[in-house]
Order: C-alpha cells, then sequence, then structure tokens
C-alpha cells in the first residue's frame, strides 16, 4: 500500500514536470511573434535582442554577488551570453521578413554548431548517433533554405541569421565545459548579463527611434519578450527538466519549432510548403534520436548538471 502511495506521489511530479517543459519551449516558440512586432514598429534588431536578456539580467544578478569569488567562470559566462546576444541579432533581423518557419529550422541547427565548437575547442568527439543527427539537420536547413521556400534574395538574411545558432551553440559547449561549478542562477544571471553587455555599445551609439518603444502596444511586446519567451520559461525549465532527464527534456522540448510553424500560420499567414514540413521532420526526427549533449538547449544543460 505504502509503495503504490510512494509511485503515485512521485508520478505526480514526474507528469507536472512534463508539462513545465512542455509549457516553457511553446514559450520560447512565441519568439518570432514579440520580435516581429517590435521590428514592425521600427525597433532595431538588436534593441529586441536587448530586451529579452535585461529581464533576467536584473532579476538573476543577486546571484552572481553571491558567488563573485567563481569570478573566471562568471567572465566565461558573460563572454558567452556576449556572443550568443549579438547572433540573435541576425535571427531577429531574418524573422523581419523571412518565414518564421524557415528561420525556426535554420535555429535549430544549433546542435551542429555544438558539435563543431565541442571538437575544436574543448576535444569533445562527437558520438556517431550526434553525426547522423547533425547530418539529418543540415539536410533540413538546406531545405528549408531553398529556392522552394524562400526568394533568392532571402538567401543572405539566412546566412546571417546563422550567427544565432553558432551562439547558441558556443554558449552550450561554455556551459558544459566551463560553468559546471557555479549555482544554476549565476550561470543564467551571467550569460543574460554577457548579452546585455555585448548588445550595450550598438544601443549607447543609436537614434532613440531605434531603441525606445513608441505606444502601449509596443510595451506588452517588451514584456512578452522578456518575461514570456526568456525569463518565466527559463525558470520552470531550469525547475523541471532534472525531474524528467536531458533525453526526454530534448524530446519534449522540440515542441519548440513546431510552434514557430504555428505563429508563422496563425500569426503572419505564412504558407508552410512541403520542403519546410520535412525539414520540421527531419529536425525534430533528429532530436528524437540522438541523447548525446550535443542536442540539449542551454537551459537543459544548466539544470542537468544539478543531477551531479
Amino acid at each position: 500500500m505504502n509503495q503504490t502511495t510512494s509511485a503515485r506521489r512521485n508520478a505526480t511530479p514526474y507528469a507536472l514536470a512534463v508539462v513545465g517543459v512542455l509549457f516553457a519551449s511553446i514559450c520560447f516558440g512565441f519568439v518570432p511573434y514579440f520580435s516581429r512586432g517590435l521590428t514592425d514598429q521600427g525597433l532595431a534588431p538588436y534593441a529586441v535582442a536587448f530586451y529579452r536578456y535585461i529581464f533576467a539580467a536584473i532579476v538573476f544578478f543577486p546571484a552572481l554577488l553571491m558567488h563573485r569569488s567563481k569570478w573566471r567562470e562568471i567572465l566565461w559566462g558573460m563572454v558567452a551570453g556576449a556572443v550568443m546576444g549579438l547572433g540573435w541579432v541576425g535571427y531577429v533581423w531574418a524573422l523581419e521578413t523571412v518565414p518564421a518557419s524557415t528561420v525556426g529550422v535554420l535555429y535549430m541547427t544549433y546542435p551542429v554548431f555544438t558539435i563543431a565548437i565541442a571538437w575544436a575547442l574543448f576535444g569533445d568527439q562527437p558520438t556517431r548517433r550526434s553525426l547522423v543527427a547533425a547530418g539529418a539537420i543540415v539536410i533540413a536547413a538546406i531545405l528549408a533554405g531553398s529556392p522552394a521556400s524562400v526568394p533568392l534574395e532571402q538567401v543572405p538574411k539566412l546566412i546571417i541569421s546563422l550567427a544565432a545558432p553558432f551562439g547558441f551553440g558556443f554558449a552550450i559547449c561554455v556551459l558544459v565545459h566551463r560553468l559546471s561549478s557555479i549555482a544554476t542562477l549565476a550561470r543564467i544571471a551571467a550569460i543574460s548579463l554577457g548579452g546585455v553587455i555585448g548588445l550595450a555599445p550598438l544601443i549607447l551609439s543609436s537614434e532613440i527611434s531605434e531603441i525606445l518603444p513608441k505606444g502601449r502596444n509596443d510595451w506588452f511586446l517588451i514584456v512578452g519578450i522578456g518575461l514570456v519567451t526568456a525569463l518565466i520559461p527559463q525558470l520552470i525549465y531550469t525547475i523541471c527538466s532534472p525531474v524528467i532527464g536531458a533525453t526526454r527534456t530534448a524530446v519534449v522540448g522540440s515542441i519548440e519549432l513546431p510552434t514557430m510553424f504555428a505563429v508563422g500560420v496563425f500569426a503572419f499567414g505564412e504558407v508552410i510548403t512541403g520542403a519546410q514540413a520535412l525539414a520540421c521532420a527531419l529536425v525534430l526526427g533528429a532530436i528524437a534520436l540522438t541523447q548525446s549533449r550535443a542536442t540539449r538547449t542551454v537551459t537543459t544543460v544548466i539544470s542537468t548538471e544539478q543531477e551531479r
């Protein structure tokens, strides 16, 4: 009887954790909605990126003060955040005109960059399964960026948008290889603060009209991109993912890409081509295939380190 009751108690937190990861990943997938809404109102792409990082940087800054003795690790995290923040500008810029589904597929190529950076900088040998998954993701990116999906004149934006998954992959490598000795919230704070600092020169050199919202609706979008797509889901993801494990987190979290597709269809009236649908299926299949570090998101890496 006691074993049955205990099993039920354990099942409940597990089910809630799955729902939490699902909810957080859906929130991440709404980035195109808030991002394009802000750029359509005249905000510069780097200002949009800045607003996404600033909330978490402020809220979690006390965690950095508590772990200031780990300044080398914090510095690594800030560098990773700066690279990721600057790379994210290309993602936002592409979303101004390129279909959200296409940009979403290219953003999900970050496991490929993670594998390459981890191998080149940290000597982390990729597994055969991760290489197969990476190959499938590369094929998906080619399909999503093909002339059947986007006009030829948008290809330069697609190429520049790859700076975002590169920065994301670099941040994952830094989290795995340099930040395991500091607390979870300090890692999030270091990366968020790094993103803010990396984008600050662009903000300071801009015209006021490019960085400040013009109306109430703009403020709604800023709060949305900072809280709904970053701070709140980051916290939920960090709490819930250790409960279900890295592998299931990656699989459940892959709902982020179909969410981007849905945003493109329902919010922007985009039409999903056969090539884009196949690209989405390839990415989801690659994520389900591999259990290596290369498929974890930044927050998954942060939270699963707590299990060690």
